[in-house]
């Protein structure tokens, strides 16, 4: 790997590790006081296990995107796919000062049901230049799906 393509891959990283951490300064605050005061569905995991799924996530992220961007000729579905993940990211750093940060839990759903569907179309557009780039973001699928839910049990039981 070329020091070209090493750079790609700690630029991918710390964007997508960046979102995380500003997203944390957002939720941090509010994990102790607000939050925990919220209804929650049984199936809402304890609050140590989010920076921990989020952070290998947020890795998986940044190695999909340096692939589209490092390992894939440019072309318009290569530009595609890079465009809808750009979407999700921003869909994504949105969510939590919604969420968190104005209590906005009905429109937190709204933005990762939003999410959800950036994903999978990442995940789609991905595949036509790099299937590998695209199966990086199955487990951010899953969690987004799953954490979907919880927001919606919160938005039901408050």
């Amino acid at each position: 790997m070329g020091s070209k393509s090493i750079a790609r891959l700690v630029l991918s990283l710390l964007m997508c590790l960046g979102v995380g951490v500003l997203e944390s300064l957002v939720t941090r605050p509010e994990i102790a006081t607000w939050y925990a005061s919220l209804a929650k569905p049984s199936w809402t995991p304890p609050p140590l296990a989010f920076p921990i799924v989020w952070t290998n996530l947020y890795v998986l992220m940044g190695i999909s995107f340096w692939r589209l961007w490092d390992r894939t000729p440019s072309s318009p579905a290569r530009t595609k796919a890079m465009t809808w993940f750009l979407v999700q990211l921003a869909l994504n750093a949105l969510w939590s000062p919604v969420f968190f940060g104005w209590h906005g839990i009905r429109l937190a759903l709204i933005i990762i049901a939003a999410l959800l569907v950036a994903v999978a179309m990442t995940m789609v557009t991905a595949s036509r230049v790099d299937r590998l780039a695209a199966w990086f973001l199955a487990p951010y699928l899953i969690w987004v799906a799953y954490a979907s839910t919880i927001n919606a049990g919160v938005v039901a039981m408050n």
